[in-house]
């Protein structure tokens, strides 16, 4: 009978740790369900106002951009301002396109041909009276010498320009150099004007000495189209000389 007892009490020990085991168990459960249920709710709940916020900023901007478009706010006065600046900008490079466009003054033409040729009786010429027609990258011929450039030929004149010496390494005691009408690349050489340079050559028994800066060159100009050719070649790259007594 004991034993019996013994064995009912042991049996309902184990079974009163289940059941408590089992309690337990529930109850930790239940706390983290709740738990994350909680979460979940606020988490959701954050979401909703930052959405409704969104939301709202939205319409607020959309209301504001629709009110400025209709009464002229400084929204719609800017971008109008910006447009007006665009446009006079416009009308300007038009303008300045216009007024690049416009052939030149005949009054400002006439003071320049009268100064030129008063210029000229006194013995000075510039790079303007050597010009004459040709088209880039055409041969050069004879007939296009214009009368005024004929009548420059074998005469004493006086001319300004740079030096552009044909002995690269001589700094000193030249007798011959190109005077060229700028001290670009642009003024001799393949794809240059012909009437840009002049092949100068020192009178016997005088020398210059290289210099940067603008010089007066006085000697008889010639014309030559005969001397100045590229080798094996038909084609130019000067026409006009010159024996020069004085460079200053």
């Amino acid at each position: 009978m004991r034993k019996n007892f013994v064995e009912i009490s042991r049996r309902a020990i184990f079974l009163l740790r289940n059941v408590a085991a089992a309690s337990w168990l529930t109850l930790v459960l239940s706390i983290v369900f709740i738990t994350t249920q909680q979460n979940s709710i606020i988490a959701t709940s954050q979401d909703s106002e930052q959405f409704a916020e969104a939301q709202q900023s939205q319409d607020f901007s959309e209301s504001k951009q629709t009110q400025d478009s209709e009464d002229g706010s400084p929204s719609s006065d800017k971008k109008g301002k910006q447009s007006t600046r665009e446009g006079d900008q416009t009308l300007s490079s038009g303008a300045k396109r216009g007024q690049a466009d416009q052939p030149a003054d005949p009054v400002e033409l006439a003071k320049e041909r009268k100064a030129r040729e008063a210029a000229k009786k006194r013995g000075e010429i510039t790079f303007d009276d050597l010009k004459f027609e040709m088209e880039k990258g055409t041969s050069f011929k004879p007939e296009m010498l214009t009368e005024e450039n004929k009548n420059l030929n074998k005469k004493t004149w006086k001319i300004r320009g740079f030096i552009l010496p044909t002995t690269l390494f001589s700094k000193s005691n030249i007798r011959e150099f190109v005077l060229v009408r700028d001290n670009q690349e642009c003024c001799f050489g393949p794809g240059a004007a012909l009437y840009d340079c002049i092949m100068v050559t020192m009178a016997p028994g005088k020398s210059i000495n290289f210099s940067t800066r603008v010089v007066a060159v006085k000697g008889v100009l010639e014309i030559d189209t005969e001397s100045f050719l590229y080798p094996d070649s038909e084609e130019h790259y000067a026409i006009y000389k010159m024996i020069a007594e004085e460079v200053k």
